[in-house]
C-alpha cells in the first residue's frame, strides 16, 4: 500500500510545482468553472457507488469548486458498455470503465484489469503500474483512444457464484457464466459458455435462467447485487487475485484544464485508489458474512487436480493475450517478469 501513497506524494509535489509555475495563468482563469458529468459502474446506494461519489466530492473540494461534477450511476443515461464511447465523444467528461465491456476498442484493457491467475498482492500490483512500466504504456494507449488515463484502483479477488453446486472443475462444463473478456476465455477453457452482461443485468439473468453463474468485480459486488437470492454457491478458487480498473477523462477536456487542476485530479485519483483498497479489505469480510447469513454455500476444498486444471486454463489465457495487439504483448511481457521476481 505504501507504493500507492508514494505515487500520491509525487502527484502532490507536481501539483505544488504547477501552482508555483502557473500562478499567473491560474489567477486569470480563477473564475472559470468546469462542469463535468461522471459516469460510474454502480447503482445508487451501493458501497462502491458511494466511494465514487467521495472521489467526485474530493475533486470539487480540492479545486475550490472550479471543477463541479454531476454523478451518473449505473443505468442513468449511459450503460456499462457505453461508458468509454460516452467519454470519447464528450457526452460525459469522465468515466469509470469496466475494460472487458470495451474489449473490441481497448484489447489491452483486458490485460490491464487482471488476467486470470494474477497476484492478489496490492503492493505488487501497484508497483506493476507505477514502477515496472505499465502506467506509461497504458497512458499512451488510452491517449490514442482520445481519453486520458487518470489512475487505476484495485478491487479484491474475483469469484464466481452459481445456481448449482460446483464440486469439481468439471462441473463448469456446459454452464452459461457471465464472464466478459479474459474471464470468458478462461471459463471457455473449462468447458463453460461465457456471456457478456452489465453488472445491473446479473440478478435478473440469474433469476430467469439466462445464465447459470456470474463473476463479480469482487465478493462485495455479489452481496450488493443480492445475487445470493438467486444463486447460492460460490467456488473457492478465485478467478483472479484482484481487478484493476481505471478512471478516464475525455482528452480534449483534459487538455483544456490548467496544470494545477490536472495535478489536483491526479492527486484525487490516487487518494480514491487508496480509499477503494482500504475500504474493500474491510468490506469483503462483511460481505461474505452477510451472504452466508442468507444461505451462501462454498464449494468443497478443490483437489490438487482441480487446482492444476484451474492454473492450466489461466496459463492458456496469458499465452493468448501475449499474442494479441502490441500494447497487450508489452503488458504481458512486463507482467511475466514481475510475477517471476
Amino acid at each position: 500500500m505504501k507504493t500507492l501513497w508514494n505515487a500520491a506524494r509525487k502527484t502532490v509535489m507536481a501539483s505544488v510545482l504547477a501552482l508555483a509555475s502557473g500562478i499567473c495563468a491560474t489567477q486569470a482563469m480563477a473564475e472559470q468553472v468546469y462542469n463535468w458529468r461522471f459516469s460510474n459502474l454502480y447503482s445508487r446506494g451501493t458501497a462502491y457507488g458511494e466511494v465514487y461519489e467521495s472521489f467526485a466530492k474530493n475533486i470539487e473540494a480540492m479545486s475550490n469548486g472550479r471543477i463541479k461534477i454531476q454523478m451518473l450511476y449505473a443505468g442513468e443515461g449511459v450503460g456499462e458498455a457505453g461508458v468509454l464511447g460516452a467519454v470519447k465523444s464528450g457526452l460525459v467528461q469522465m468515466g469509470a470503465i469496466f475494460q472487458p465491456s470495451h474489449a473490441g476498442e481497448i484489447p489491452f484493457g483486458v490485460v490491464e484489469i487482471g488476467l486470470p491467475g494474477t497476484t492478489s498482492d496490492a503492493t505488487k500490483l501497484s508497483a506493476l503500474f507505477h514502477e515496472d512500466g505499465w502506467e506509461p504504456l497504458l497512458q499512451q494507449a488510452y491517449n490514442r483512444q482520445g481519453v486520458e488515463w487518470v489512475e487505476t484502483y484495485f478491487q479484491p479477488a474475483v469469484y464466481v457464484i452459481t445456481k448449482k453446486p460446483i464440486n469439481s472443475v468439471a462441473d463448469f462444463k456446459g454452464l452459461k457464466i457471465r464472464a466478459p473478456g479474459a474471464y470468458g476465455k478462461f471459463f471457455r477453457e473449462l468447458g463453460a459458455s461465457p456471456v457478456a452482461l452489465s453488472w445491473n443485468e446479473i440478478y435478473t439473468s440469474l433469476a430467469t435462467g439466462v445464465i447459470d453463474g456470474s463473476i463479480g468485480s469482487n465478493l462485495i459486488d455479489h452481496r450488493d447485487g443480492n445475487h445470493v437470492e438467486v444463486a447460492k454457491y460460490m467456488y473457492r478458487l478465485p478467478v483472479a487475485g484482484a481487478q484493476a480498473m481505471p478512471i478516464v477523462i475525455n482528452k480534449k477536456v483534459w487538455d483544456s484544464l490548467p496544470a494545477d487542476l490536472q495535478a489536483i485530479v491526479k492527486t484525487a485519483g490516487a487518494r480514491h485508489a487508496q480509499e477503494q483498497l482500504d475500504k474493500s479489505t474491510v468490506w469483503v469480510d462483511k460481505a461474505v458474512a452477510d451472504m452466508e447469513a442468507k444461505g451462501l454455500k462454498w464449494s468443497p476444498e478443490p483437489s490438487e487436480a482441480d487446482k492444476a486444471a484451474w492454473h492450466a486454463a489461466a496459463e492458456k489465457v496469458w499465452e493468448e493475450y501475449a499474442q494479441g495487439d502490441k500494447t497487450s504483448a508489452e503488458l504481458v511481457s512486463i507482467l511475466e517478469k514481475t510475477e517471476n521476481k
